[in-house]
């Protein structure tokens, strides 16, 4: 008989490098292959399964919703989507917000909205290394060459800033800007921080010009640094936020914040969506914004993700020809290694344990906001042994 990795190469396009084990089913922080046998996940489906696996509110809610109706056109509203959004709008501080299926979907309605007030000959930046997604629009903001190699041409007056470069940033940015992305933690370029002092100018810079601010929250927002969003850390608002992964708790879900500025910039029939804030994922939505930001798990993810970094700095000390830099705030962590990571990660998997390389050297460590001090001190003692083996 097939294997299930034989059969997918019948009927899927070759698009992703597949890890080798057959899941079966999930439980909180960890995962059950066919054989039964358990893995700790510290990937959450890249940052997606905010609450772990099989949470049972969110099960509760999706299955009372799905009960219901599943889906009803965007045509009518319903309470669930009014009752998510209040929240989300709620603790992201923001003013309005557009529900879409994937932050990929936010970022091209945060680049329509901004072309709409700003025009098609305003210049659009984001920062090198970012990744904002993969259709055209998203694509052209990525600052990532084997993302964009053979989709060319892209979109036009779209610009590259380099990351934390004040020098660059000033010589560029003037009356033509139209808007900045950014990522204030990048999750694809390798878990790099934007600095203070760059944020400093980028402020000056957007009141002296009028610029518009986006910041693409998608990896490293709703509580996953220890805050409802990376720029709360720096005392900054934004004039866009664009928000997914965790926010659907493992359902497809994502959203553009839009500050009071901006909140009735889009007028009816300029931009729209069919699946966008669909209601059984609004459900599970729901649940994820109560149990972050209304049942103590936000502050859990701060003491937590503080404690994680504490370990891997001990770790960096105990084996300074290995690690180079640890970076990254709560549950959004990268561990920049002297050699590419891929071959630690594969022992990461050997061990049951599941994390990710990127940028090439770079082990990103995305547990779900529900991992505890037991969990992260058994991956620091496999990390230990992994490297004491290397």
């Amino acid at each position: 008989m097939s294997t299930i990795f034989e059969r997918e190469k019948q009927v899927f396009l070759p698009t992703y490098k597949r890890i080798s084990i057959e899941i079966k089913e999930g439980r909180g922080a960890y995962l059950i292959d066919k054989k039964g046998d358990t893995y700790l996940d510290f990937f959450s489906g890249l940052a997606v399964n905010a609450l772990g696996h099989a949470h049972p509110k969110i099960v509760e809610a999706v299955s009372n919703q799905i009960s219901k109706f599943a889906h009803l056109s965007n045509y009518f509203i319903t309470d669930i989507q009014i009752e998510f959004a209040e929240k989300l709008i709620k603790y992201s501080g923001m003013a309005a917000c557009f529900l879409s299926n994937s932050g990929t979907e936010a970022n091209e309605a945060a680049i329509k909205m901004i072309r709409y007030l700003k025009g098609p000959d305003k210049i659009i930046y984001s920062l090198s290394d970012s990744f904002h997604g993969r259709t055209y629009g998203a694509l052209s903001l990525t600052a990532r060459k084997k993302y964009q190699k053979g989709f060319e041409p892209l979109l036009s007056n779209t610009g590259i800033i380099k990351h934390n470069d004040i020098e660059d940033l000033t010589k560029k940015v003037n009356e033509n800007t139209a808007a900045i992305f950014m990522e204030f933690i990048q999750g694809e370029g390798g878990i790099n921080e934007v600095s203070k002092e760059f944020i400093e100018r980028v402020d000056e810079l957007r009141r002296k010009y009028n610029f518009i601010l986006v910041a693409d929250a998608i990896q490293d927002g709703v509580g996953r640094s220890g805050k409802a969003f990376v720029h709360e850390y720096f005392n900054f608002k934004p004039d866009l936020i664009v928000v997914a992964k965790a926010v659907g708790g493992g359902l497809p879900l994502g959203a553009l914040l839009t500050s009071e500025e901006l909140k009735n910039t889009f007028p009816q029939g300029k931009h729209g969506t069919t699946f966008g804030g669909n209601p059984v994922c609004a459900a599970a939505g729901k649940v994820v914004l109560e149990e972050i930001f209304e049942n103590g798990l936000l502050e859990k993810v701060f003491e937590n993700g503080n404690y994680f970094k504490q370990k891997l700095f001990e770790l960096k000390l105990e084996f300074p020809q290995q690690i180079k830099e640890v970076r990254g705030k709560g549950y959004i962590i990268g561990v920049e290694l002297f050699y590419q990571s891929g071959e630690v990660v594969q022992k990461f998997l050997d061990n049951k344990i599941l994390v990710n390389s990127t940028n090439e050297n770079v082990v990103r460590i995305l547990p779900p906001l529900i991992i505890n001090k037991e969990e992260i001190d058994i991956f620091i003692k496999t990390f230990r042994d992994i490297l004491s083996n290397n």
